[in-house]
């Protein structure tokens, strides 16, 4: 159970850098997403042949990991959405939404009885998002498309809890990720009439960004989440999740100045979301979930 811990919280700590990757790509939230889609799928087809980790019979719910694949390509383009047409730190903080839509999807959709302390903790995340969008108005649809990503991040935990037990985390990964590029290039040019983009190929520098989103904030923290739901309950990984705005709007504060657009509602509400991971994760320390 502890190493699972540290599992997940490594691959928070990744995902953290994310936000601030987001912003220094300059290409279309869709293409940014399709690109990273597009090394990750390299990279974990180069890692299939050397380590011959990856299943490649045959198997009916290679299906549902290709839907689920899309479902966190479509999470990565509303998230780098909401960055974009808002930035960073409420980009993050949306993310934060994601354990009260998982308090009460996880319980539909794995049958079990809602836990009302999981609710509760949920409710209490959703007000601290509350207090930081107090000073956020002018952020409506970078605000929307947050709430949107975190509600899909919370479906894709969920329901790749169910796929952890057939399959090891390479062959999920490689599935999910390489079948995630595939759904969303066919997604795109829908997409892109709402959305239109000026330019389809990233700069040198853009280039750059995406390989180091790629290989250590895709695969590897990838790799590590999938490993930490084998101990660990999908509420509790995406309540810790919510961390990582925690580490994100840091990055944020150091290299874009971010603080100086928050008031004290901010840091309050970032305070109420970091004490309901903290009592979650006291919660199911000592427990399998």
């Amino acid at each position: 159970m502890k190493k699972a811990f540290v599992q997940l919280h490594i691959a928070i700590l990744l995902a953290g850098f994310t936000g601030v990757l987001g912003r220094l790509i300059s290409i279309n939230e869709g293409l940014l997403v399709w690109y990273r889609l597009f090394f990750t799928a390299i990279a974990l087809g180069i890692m299939a042949l050397i380590t011959k980790k990856v299943s490649l019979r045959f198997h009916k719910s290679f299906f549902s990991l290709i839907g689920i694949g899309f479902i966190i390509a479509l999470h990565w383009v509303f998230f780098y959405g909401s960055i974009k047409y808002s930035n960073v730190s409420v980009g993050l903080v949306c993310f934060s939404s994601i354990g009260f839509f998982s308090s009460i999807v996880e319980p539909l959709l794995l049958k079990r009885k809602i836990d009302p302390v999981e609710v509760l903790l949920g409710i209490a995340v959703m007000f601290g998002v509350y207090l930081i969008f107090h000073f956020a108005n002018n952020y409506q649809l970078g605000i929307v498309f947050g709430l949107i990503s975190s509600f899909l991040a919370a479906l894709f935990t969920i329901l790749n809890k169910s796929m952890v037990g057939k399959h090891n985390p390479e062959t999920i990964s490689f599935y999910e990720l390489g079948g995630g590029w595939i759904a969303l290039t066919f997604f795109l040019p829908f997409y892109f009439q709402f959305f239109p983009v000026e330019r389809y190929l990233p700069t040198s520098l853009d280039f750059v960004w995406l390989m180091v989103l790629s290989l250590f904030c895709t695969v590897l923290a990838f790799n590590l989440s999938i490993r930490s739901l084998q101990k660990i309950s999908p509420f509790t990984v995406n309540l810790s999740y919510n961390l990582e705005p925690v580490y994100g709007i840091a990055l944020a504060f150091l290299i874009y100045q971010e603080h100086r657009e928050l008031g004290p509602s901010f840091y309050f509400g970032i305070g109420i979301i970091f004490l309901t991971v903290l009592i979650q994760t006291f919660r199911t320390w000592g427990k399998r979930g």
